[in-house]
């Protein structure tokens, strides 16, 4: 269980007193309630005590008591016998749809159309499929050509690898299941980002691990302090992290903190695996970091679903021969090989690679700045980063309204995906996130409906306003 400090809450309320008239202990509560709906004070954390916050703060312990109290009536803390205030939240989940509905614009997926490459690729994988056609087409590790491929990618990158530190998988979602199912058991503790990508939080689940959170947001980047104290208390067996575009923040983690987490991470135990489906999405990102490999024992994924196309199902694990072989024994489980086509298709696009990413580096680039401008023009309240590369911009609100947002935005025909779908729990209502991997002409049909949206939650037929009121 991670611990905060009175000094550590002390800096993130900074400020509480200020532009309200709201008794001292309220205003207090509502920044808490606040930290935890955002994701800053990750559930199951506990708070300081309340002498310690209320000398940290220089307020009497009464205002301190009279704000966990408002929190706990709430359902924002749970007092446990022993353990102090843990951070919980309200029983509330976000809606989750079928996207796969017609009449919908969908903006639920971080996702490009396939690129224009693909379908030489294909025809050139048909007219070499022949030759592998004599083998019985059950493949756990992949083709050799296509795992050598893989690995002179990551040469040219700055880390050097051989062709068999690399398995072929079926896409990164498998990667991620079939690392966490031979990295963890059940009772293991798994260290994640919140937010983060929310099918990685169901693969770790359903290993029985127990997740243990560490923030990152779009202002600051990885929450140092809590990566480290995650690690030295948790002694996590694995460590799941999006270091490059990290989703949904866009934010890149610096080379030194690569250095001191996977250092750290060697000392502990503790085996980081780093999602790179988005690393090599750049857009205007200057002095990018080396993967995070080069800095440390690190396990990678990848997959080309960002970068060619979401239905080419074919990623890839970077990993110690061992450790490889470990993954190879264990997949016969879940499945007995990734496709020879798609493989050669995608061993055929790798050698155009470069290309293909600096076209994409355009296409986002526009995305990315025409999504901004009209945001800017139809939503000036909120808070738009303009991330330096990935799919995705994590909008703050100003209110803890996503889930109702999303709700409204669906009635006007437009899918999202709400910001507590990439929390644990529920957090991140005052969240959205959107992807820019889409047309002008899209882009402007969904800032539409979502203007539409936004102004029928004003109203209030949809928002509830007995929500509003427990966590504004």
């Amino acid at each position: 269980m991670n611990t905060l400090s009175a000094r550590s809450l002390a800096s993130l309320v900074r400020g509480w007193r200020e532009a309200t008239t709201a008794p001292a202990y309220a205003a207090l509560a509502d920044r808490i309630r606040l930290l935890i709906l955002d994701g800053r004070i990750p559930l199951g954390t506990r708070v300081p005590a309340e002498r310690d916050l209320a000398a940290q703060l220089g307020v009497s312990r009464t205002t301190v008591t009279a704000s966990y109290g408002e929190l706990r009536d709430a359902g924002f803390l749970e007092s446990l016998r022993g353990s102090g205030s843990i951070a919980r939240l309200p029983t509330r989940f976000p809606p989750i749809f079928d996207t796969h509905q017609t009449g919908y614009l969908d903006f639920s997926k971080a996702a490009l159309p396939a690129i224009p490459a693909l379908v030489e690729a294909v025809n050139r994988a048909a007219a070499e499929l022949p030759a592998y056609l004599g083998d019985s087409g059950f493949d756990p590790i992949g083709l050799p050509v296509l795992r050598t491929a893989v690995a002179d990618r990551f040469t040219a990158r700055g880390v050097p690898t051989e062709p068999e530190q690399i398995m072929i998988t079926l896409g990164a979602q498998h990667a991620i299941a079939l690392v966490a199912r031979t990295l963890l058991g059940r009772g293991d503790s798994a260290l994640v980002e919140s937010p983060s990508y929310p099918h990685a939080y169901e693969a770790l689940r359903l290993t029985g691990a127990r997740l243990v959170p560490v923030s990152v947001t779009s202002n600051e980047g990885w929450d140092e302090a809590a990566l480290e104290q995650t690690l030295r208390r948790s002694s996590p067996a694995m460590g799941y992290l999006m270091p490059d575009f990290h989703n949904p923040t866009g934010r890149t983690m610096p080379p030194a903190q690569r250095e001191r987490l996977l250092a750290l991470a060697e000392r502990q135990g503790t085996v980081i695996v780093a999602d790179e489906t988005m690393a090599e999405l750049t857009i205007d990102r200057v002095n990018a970091p080396l993967p995070l490999a080069a800095y440390g024992a690190a396990v990678t994924i990848g997959s080309v679903g960002k970068t060619v196309w979401g239905g080419v199902r074919i990623g890839w694990i970077r990993a110690e021969r061992q450790l490889i072989q470990k993954l190879t024994r264990a997949r016969s489980a879940g499945d007995l090989g990734t496709p020879a086509l798609e493989q050669l298709v995608v061993k055929n696009l790798l050698e155009d690679y470069d290309a293909i990413l600096e076209t994409r580096r355009a296409q986002l680039r526009a995305g990315r700045d025409h999504l901004a401008d009209r945001l800017a023009v139809a939503f000036p309240e909120w808070r738009v980063p303009t991330p330096d590369g990935g799919l995705t911009t994590w909008v703050n609100l100003g209110a803890p309204v996503s889930s109702q947002l999303t709700l409204a935005a669906r009635a006007e025909g437009l899918l999202l995906a709400a910001g507590p779908r990439f929390g644990i729990d529920g957090t991140f209502e005052r969240f959205l996130r959107i992807p820019f991997g889409y047309s002008a002409d899209e882009t402007d049909r969904a800032v539409t409906a979502l203007s539409a949206a936004w102004v029928s939650l004003a109203r209030g037929p949809l928002l509830d306003q007995s929500f509003l009121a427990d966590v504004v």
